[in-house]
């Protein structure tokens, strides 16, 4: 039997897919959230301790990590809720993983890397399908070729809908812009600025540059200072998001912000089995180095929804285990590149 690990945000659409998976996998997981009904309804059939606890509750917070060895973040927007985590984690010399995609979050994580150091813990974000694909597959395309300076990712087949917490993260997100990197530096564009077409071995497809998690993950797995994002989009979406550009400030007020995220509750809690299940995603990674050189990647992996438990408890249990590095890890810094490949249905080859 492993070491416990908690997952914290159980009764979310991800945080059940996280408990079914660890139930399958026989891991040793206690869940852990806000509401103890709605805890109890998804741990009682699994056959899970739980433990009601609030974020804000620093006191029992640490009180319920003691005896846990790595934490499974899945409560989000994690803008709000993963710097009471990380607290708590570094005080009691808890492991700390989540699943965010939000670059800021990456970045202030990344800035407590010295004080993981000191208290022998992982701090690991990203640990689900942002970011861990991807990050893998930039690290195995930038080894491919000496110094490299250009690195672009690009991601289709992410369509089967979202969840309620990752339709908040995204509310959260409409008015920063892009983001991209340049020369090291993270840069604001606005929406719909950027375009490129890449080939996935079909032909030329459109893609828009978008503003995910790699363009602060990758920047610390592999060195490169120029990086960016793309999602194959199609129909009228690219437009929609060229336009969004002119109102991107008025999705920074806390009204609109809160009417939004009203309306989020009346969608469904997220893609169903089947659409989940069904769907292939694919992602390209490119990178260019100073002498002119390119290599080009592709990795195929199931949708999101169903590898983010899959990576995510893998990762926590080698955490658990005391398999990983100490300190801010990007899944690629904590596992290599081959992790992606060490996990279920999941293929890559390189083009070029």
């Amino acid at each position: 039997m492993t070491p416990r690990i908690l997952v914290y945000g159980a009764t979310g659409y991800t945080g059940k897919l996280v408990a079914r998976e660890a139930a399958a996998r026989g891991l040793d997981v206690v869940l852990a959230g806000r509401d103890a009904e709605k805890l109890k309804a998804v741990a009682e059939p699994l056959g899970f301790e739980t433990r009601t606890v609030l974020l804000d509750d620093a006191p029992r917070l640490r009180a319920t990590l003691e005896e846990i060895r790595a934490v499974l973040h899945i409560a989000g927007p994690f803008s709000a809720t993963a710097a009471p985590m990380v607290d708590a984690c570094l005080a009691t010399g808890t492991h700390y993983l989540d699943v965010t995609g939000e670059i800021d979050v990456f970045e202030a994580i990344a800035r407590r890397d010295a004080e993981a150091r000191r208290a022998g813990i992982l701090l690991l974000p990203g640990a689900g399908f942002d970011v861990v694909p991807s990050d893998c597959l930039a690290a195995h395309t930038a080894a491919r070729v000496e110094d490299p300076t250009d690195l672009r990712i690009a991601i289709a087949g992410i369509g089967g809908g979202v969840s309620r917490g990752t339709a908040r993260t995204l509310i959260e997100s409409l008015g920063d812009g892009l983001r991209i990197r340049r020369d090291g530096i993270l840069q604001r564009r606005p929406n719909g600025s950027l375009e490129r077409r890449f080939d996935f071995g079909a032909g030329p497809t459109r893609g828009i540059a978008m503003p995910w998690g790699d363009v602060a993950t990758a920047f610390h797995s592999t060195g490169i200072p120029n990086i960016e994002v793309y999602f194959i989009l199609s129909g009228g979406v690219p437009r929609l998001l060229k336009a969004s550009r002119l109102a991107t400030p008025l999705f920074r007020s806390p009204a609109l912000q809160r009417f939004l995220k009203s309306r989020v509750e009346a969608m469904p809690e997220g893609p169903t089995d089947a659409a989940r299940d069904s769907t292939r995603t694919f992602l390209l990674a490119e990178v260019e180095a100073a002498d002119g050189h390119r290599a080009r990647s592709l990795l195929e992996t199931p949708s999101g929804y169903a590898l983010t438990p899959i990576a995510a408890l893998e990762a926590g249990r080698r955490a658990a285990t005391g398999e990983t590095p100490v300190g801010f890890q990007t899944p690629a810094t904590a596992f290599g590149a081959d992790f992606i490949l060490e996990l279920a249905d999941c293929q890559r080859r390189d083009l070029e």
